[in-house]
């Protein structure tokens, strides 16, 4: 076995060199030895996939082979893929090895066995949402929902964990998913990467996290299925909050750069976020200081990393414009911290005394209409 996870530890040189300029020296029989390696990663993915014990040692070879690449043991299950797209990028790769390779990849040895529909399709389907993730931010959108754009990578980012979880074992699946999940997302820039998570955690709250297949079933399975999906849906959901929720930080910054109607349909949807982002308001509002000569609330310091008044008190409303169960916790944290500060009747004394009553006004005006 020792040698077995010596030849897994090679993995990710394979790779990298399938990428480099080194292929130009490949021929036709050097080509077929590198796809045969990959094959034989996958045999062994497959041979090996129920057993965590083993699945936990490939994956930290293949971290020791080189951690940058943040593979794992799902990866080698994939490794034709993998090293077929590599190498179909790389314009090195002489002509001849190219018409080899593609021709490896449609009529692969042994698929007279048995069906292997996902080939050339599955990488030009990675390789479109490569391209895609890609693509430059688009200029700020407006508050109100998210860009199609976002939706789109989100929708990727649903199907990826959702593959990664098929992959994964019960015992330590979640870890690895997770750890896959951080890898991915750190490679994207703020906000790029909230919007994209936001978008995420919407879609699987709104049904749209699953791809939808063409002629449901229209017996008992369908039911099994649609069951199975939304307990996938809720782990997948689970992933993206403890990401989310794992670092003060990083949700703090999250809060920051999406608007508060946003934050709100998505603390009405979680109620894991509400408690977080009550207390991260709570926070920023015990950081305001009231002037007296512009007689009004303002920052203690020109931090990026408060809120003025205006947007508090912008969160604050939202908030309590979602469902009625969301106003009534909003409402009830407002009616603590304003007795907690002093219970004050008047306003310029107490932040949350002034919050109250310009939100309470604010909903009278909106029940008389």
């Amino acid at each position: 076995m020792e040698a077995v996870l010596a030849q897994v530890e090679q993995l990710p040189a394979l790779l990298a060199v399938s990428r480099s300029a080194l292929v130009r020296d490949w021929d036709s029989l050097t080509l077929d030895r590198a796809l045969e390696w990959g094959r034989y990663f996958q045999h062994l993915h497959d041979r090996f996939h129920t057993r965590p014990r083993l699945r936990e040692a490939f994956s930290r070879r293949l971290r020791r082979g080189q951690p940058s690449l943040l593979l794992g043991f799902p990866h080698l299950g994939r490794c034709p893929q993998l090293l077929g797209l590599a190498l179909l990028e790389n314009r090195a790769l002489r002509p001849t090895a190219c018409r080899r390779l593609i021709h490896g990849l449609l009529q692969p040895p042994g698929s007279e066995a048995g069906p292997e529909p996902h080939g050339l399709a599955l990488l030009a389907r990675r390789k479109a949402a490569s391209r895609l993730m890609a693509l430059p931010g688009y200029p700020p959108r407006p508050a109100e929902g998210l860009e199609p754009q976002r939706q789109a990578e989100a929708q990727l980012l649903l199907n990826r964990l959702r593959e990664e979880g098929q992959e994964a074992e019960p015992a330590g699946g979640a870890a690895e998913r997770l750890r896959w999940l951080c890898g991915v997302l750190e490679q994207l820039r703020q906000p790029r990467t909230f919007e994209v998570v936001a978008a995420a955690l919407l879609l699987l709250r709104q049904g749209g996290g699953a791809e939808q297949a063409g002629g449901g079933g229209r017996d008992g399975s369908s039911l099994d299925g649609n069951q199975a999906s939304s307990t996938e849906d809720e782990c997948v959901a689970g992933l993206l909050l403890s990401w989310l929720l794992g670092d003060l930080e990083r949700f703090s910054a999250f809060c920051l750069s999406l608007p508060g109607s946003l934050l709100a349909s998505l603390a009405g949807h979680y109620s894991q976020l509400n408690r977080p982002y009550l207390d991260l308001l709570t926070r920023w509002g015990s950081q305001l200081l009231y002037d007296p000569l512009q007689g009004q609330w303002v920052k203690s310091c020109h931090d990026k990393t408060e809120l003025s008044w205006e947007e508090l008190r912008e969160r604050f409303s939202c908030l309590c414009q979602g469902s009625a169960l969301l106003r009534a916790q909003t409402q009830a944290a407002l009616k603590l911290l304003k007795a907690q500060d002093g219970d004050f009747k008047v306003c310029g004394i107490s932040v949350w005394t002034d919050l109250l009553m310009e939100i309470e006004e604010c909903l009278r005006k909106e029940a008389e209409h």
